[in-house]
């Protein structure tokens, strides 16, 4: 079984995405996987996000089978085999969706399913997320929602994870392996 999960964690502009697509072409290059799945979790809901969108796009190599999907990833991850990658990017854009777009407990049975998922797949998955933990109490409620599940959901995802890292100025700091 050639399972393996990567969290990659850091701030907005860290060089998180970067890191993740490298590993995953490395993997490509050394044969350990045949084709590299790109999880998008983003939706272009305004015009800056469009932007960034588009920077994603325009920076990422041709090798991606790129699948644009803002919450239903618990399949993709749980149908890869042995031969497959999937980045996920990111886990903070999947969680705004399950707190803003859906009930609450939708969100908490996909969390219990996608953490299931990272533990039963047959490939390799790397996921990447904005660690939001390090600031001040946010004012607001949601806000407030936001910073402690994003925080249960890192740590619920460290604990399978078969390596964990934290990026700064597109240096990694490995947290796990």
């Amino acid at each position: 079984m050639t399972k393996h999960v990567e969290l990659i964690l850091g701030g907005a502009r860290s060089g998180k995405s970067t890191l993740a697509e490298q590993r995953a072409q490395n993997w490509l290059e050394s044969g350990s996987v045949k084709e590299l799945i790109y999880v998008a979790t983003a939706q272009s809901k305004d015009e800056e996000m469009a932007e960034r969108i588009a920077h994603h796009q325009a920076s990422r190599l041709s090798c991606w089978n790129v699948i644009e999907c803002p919450w239903d990833i618990v399949p993709i991850i749980a149908n890869l085999s042995s031969s497959q990658c999937a980045l996920v990017d990111c886990l903070t854009l999947w969680l705004t969706h399950g707190l803003c777009e859906v009930e609450f407990a939708e969100y908490e049975k996909q969390k219990s399913q996608l953490v299931t998922a990272l533990q039963v797949t047959k490939g390799k998955v790397i996921l990447v997320s904005n660690e939001v933990g390090h600031g001040i109490v946010p004012m607001g409620a949601l806000s407030r929602q936001f910073v402690d599940e994003s925080g249960r959901l890192h740590q619920d995802i460290a604990a399978v994870a078969d390596h964990v890292d934290f990026v700064m100025a597109g240096l990694a700091l490995n947290l796990k392996k």
